[in-house]
């Protein structure tokens, strides 16, 4: 009979835990459901307002060509008079100058126009690549939040048992999805942090120990920027250089894209998308040149 007891407390035991699962389970489903609806809500206002502005500049080009038109036919019949006030080459030079100048507006147009794209692409994959904590990777001094998406530092250890693939020195956690084809793109708020350093690394990377093999940026297993004692550097293979685009405001988020079949890497500011780093088969310049093909799924780090 005491057994039976036992029996029926151990089920409501279990029962209690299964109904909290399944709130906290709808709890975050929700809130990621909210975040999804929020985020396209922004994005469709980001298109319309891109839209808008496109139609005013194709508008303006073609008031600019009907008036660049209309001044070269002007300047030609005054060319031909015998009552033209100006000299004979003053027309030419208006009109080369006009020419000039609006060859230099339509490259600028261009360039906003390739630039905004570029921006559009970036934000849209933020719907497509939700980046999830894996709890099982962060370091025992790592809080991570009910949604799985934040994290923070905490003064005193998780009493939970060490995981193999926990980090248990170097303070640092990695993305639960891997990267293994197309283009992906997130951003990691760091408003918080004093210092940080935000990346991508192969599965491979060590998750025991302090030495180079576990840290970001140190080893051919992970990418990263990082943000200690005012300076701003990227890291790649235990060899750094100094970010550019970095202005006297603190970054407060950083975005990363990642086109993996190419094997690029690109670190953004992103409030402005101002690259602060890329990492290339094309373009490296202090980095090893063979190590910028991707041969292993990658995770996000921080």
């Amino acid at each position: 009979r005491t057994t039976e007891v036992m029996k029926q407390q151990v089920r409501e035991h279990f029962e209690n835990m299964r109904c909290i699962l399944k709130q906290d389970e709808q709890v975050i489903l929700d809130s990621l459901e909210l975040d999804l609806r929020h985020t396209r809500t922004k994005l469709d206002q980001v298109l319309k307002k891109w839209d808008n502005y496109h139609d005013q500049v194709t508008k303006s080009i073609s008031s600019i060509q009907r008036t660049l038109k209309s001044t070269t036919a002007k300047e030609g019949e005054q060319g031909h008079s015998e009552t033209v006030l100006k000299k004979p080459d003053t027309p030419e030079k208006e009109i080369r100058l006009n020419e000039e100048r609006f060859e230099r507006l339509l490259k600028t147009l261009s360039s906003i126009s390739k630039n905004l794209k570029a921006r559009l692409q970036r934000k849209t994959l933020l719907l497509s690549f939700p980046v999830m904590i894996d709890r099982q990777s962060c370091h025992n001094l790592i809080r991570v939040t009910s949604e799985g998406r934040g994290m923070s530092f905490s003064g005193s250890a998780c009493p939970a048992p060490e995981h193999p693939l926990q980090f248990d020195k170097v303070c640092c956690a990695l993305g639960s999805s891997p990267i293994t084809a197309g283009q992906s793109y997130w951003e990691v708020d760091v408003r918080c942090c004093s210092a940080w350093a935000v990346g991508v690394a192969y599965d491979t990377l060590e998750r025991k120990g302090n030495d180079k093999g576990a840290k970001l940026g140190r080893n051919r297993n992970s990418w990263c920027v990082e943000f200690q004692n005012c300076n701003l550097t990227a890291w790649h293979n235990n060899r750094h250089i100094s970010c550019q685009g970095v202005g006297q405001t603190p970054i407060r988020k950083v975005g990363v894209w990642v086109n993996y079949d190419k094997g690029q890497l690109i670190f953004y500011d992103a409030k402005n998308m101002v690259v602060l780093q890329k990492f290339s088969a094309a373009m490296t310049p202090v980095f090893d040149r063979a190590h910028h093909q991707f041969t292993q799924p990658l995770y996000p780090a921080i």
